[in-house]
């Protein structure tokens, strides 16, 4: 009676449910016995084909690869890509393992057949590619370099070339139409060598898959009894709350908010809960990011930066410190309500120019700084396109605020031991700026 008072207990149906699942799971695995021979075959047959598949494409990534290197070494003249290049040519060789691996593969003769042609094409894009990297040895004068190269004869017109038009010769070589024309050619025979495989591998999945539905269908008629049996715990349960009680206890650990299913009893309290839940979300975030950027523009403050910087890859990471010219004069001739405009537009252009995941900040007053992660050294060229098209749009007036230059200090995080060294470096490269005239950007040197 005190039982029937309290109410059914939710745990104990649960556990019900529980021995009820494991006596039809019993059920299903004799049932589900009598599939393991079948769908042995057709597993067997899907996982031989999707190695073959491995080993073709082997061949496709390697021919990629070296375009990657090739292509990489020519535009920047560092030899660590033509290393990387024969290395893989050289010591990886997947294109040679492809090969090897279709070779033991049985009955699978045209495939074997069409990988070794795009095999010949890519051999033949590399005496391309050799010609190319032999140019760039030339223009850079790189003295150590595979002896494989020293074979390759340069004509007298590239001989007689000057370095700067050397290296576009040699970019232009591996860009080109017809460069890539021998990349399609070899992309066309490793599609064929795949269709090949799939042709092969057809009949045989086909027949496996042919005896496994005639199991599965026996299987499939024991599964819907025991659905129909077990369909009227479900519903009972579901009715009574537990899973939307339990998940819902699973939600608030995890500070999440509820789900509104359930009773109505239940919605209710869900909702309830849900807006207590997103007001507090709402005004955690907002004291957050008042706690990181700056009021005034939206980018982040000295506090922000400052906690940037706790977890900066040096390695990986340009900074630059950005001060805008004659800002005094600024406020002095305008006001400071045309000041502020002046300092909300830096940041703006800043923005537009730099790529989502980089960090604007303002440090203060008329002082600002970027942080453009993941970027390495050679990216310089590209950031000096990127700051010269920073002062074009900063030097257009335009409703009601007038133009402003900046000057900028850049430096890159491998040429610093620590976050302080950077620093100083960066101000220093500014300064730099600043004594030249201001309205340009310096990078640090060594």
């Amino acid at each position: 009676m005190n039982s029937l008072k309290e109410g059914i207990s939710l745990r104990n149906i649960h556990k019900w449910q529980i021995v009820v699942a494991v006596i039809f799971s019993c059920l299903m695995i004799f049932s589900t016995y009598r599939l393991v021979n079948s769908f042995m075959r057709v597993k067997n047959a899907s996982e031989e084909n999707l190695m073959l598949h491995n080993s073709i494409h082997k061949l496709m990534d390697a021919s990629d690869h070296l375009t990657e290197m090739v292509q990489r070494f020519t535009e920047s003249g560092d030899r660590r890509f033509m290393e990387q290049y024969f290395i893989e040519a050289f010591a990886t060789k997947r294109r040679e393992q492809a090969l090897s691996e279709l070779k033991r593969a049985k009955n699978d003769a045209p495939a074997l057949e069409s990988l070794q042609e795009a095999m010949r094409h890519s051999l033949k894009l590399m005496d391309r590619e050799y010609y190319a990297m032999r140019l760039v040895i030339e223009a850079k004068g790189i003295t150590e370099y595979p002896a494989i190269l020293k074979d390759v004869t340069l004509d007298s017109a590239d001989i007689a070339l000057p370095p700067a038009d050397k290296m576009r010769r040699a970019t232009k070589m591996v860009l080109d139409d017809e460069y890539y024309v021998q990349k399609n050619l070899i992309r066309t025979e490793v599609n064929n060598s795949v269709q090949a495989i799939v042709n092969h591998s057809q009949k045989e999945e086909s027949d496996a898959l042919e005896q496994f539905q005639k199991e599965l269908n026996l299987a499939r008629a024991g599964i819907l009894m025991i659905i129909a049996s077990i369909f009227f715990v479900v519903w009972l349960t579901s009715h009574l709350g537990i899973n939307p009680i339990l998940r819902a206890v699973d939600q608030i650990e995890a500070d999440s908010p509820i789900r509104e299913t359930g009773a109505n009893e239940f919605r209710y309290l869900a909702k309830a809960y849900n807006n207590l839940y997103f007001m507090h979300k709402k005004s955690i975030e907002h004291l957050n990011f008042k706690a990181s950027h700056d009021e005034l523009t939206g980018a982040y403050n000295r506090a922000g930066f400052d906690f940037l910087l706790s977890s900066l890859d040096l390695n990986s990471t340009y900074m630059m410190m950005i001060d805008a010219d004659d800002f005094k004069t600024v406020n002095d001739t305008y006001g400071h309500e045309t000041g502020d405009k002046v300092l909300k537009k830096i940041v703006h252009v800043l923005k537009s120019n730099f790529r989502f995941d980089d960090y604007v900040c303002r440090l203060g007053g008329d002082e600002f700084a970027v942080l453009m992660e993941h970027s390495n050294v050679t990216q310089r060229e590209m950031l000096a396109k990127k700051l010269e098209k920073i002062d074009q749009e900063l030097s257009h007036a335009e409703d009601g605020v007038p133009s402003v230059s900046i000057s900028v200090g850049i430096v890159h995080g491998s040429q610093a031991n620590d976050i302080e060294a950077l620093m100083n470096k960066a101000d220093e490269a500014m300064y730099k700026s600043k004594k030249q005239g201001k309205h340009t950007f310096t990078f640090y040197e060594m």
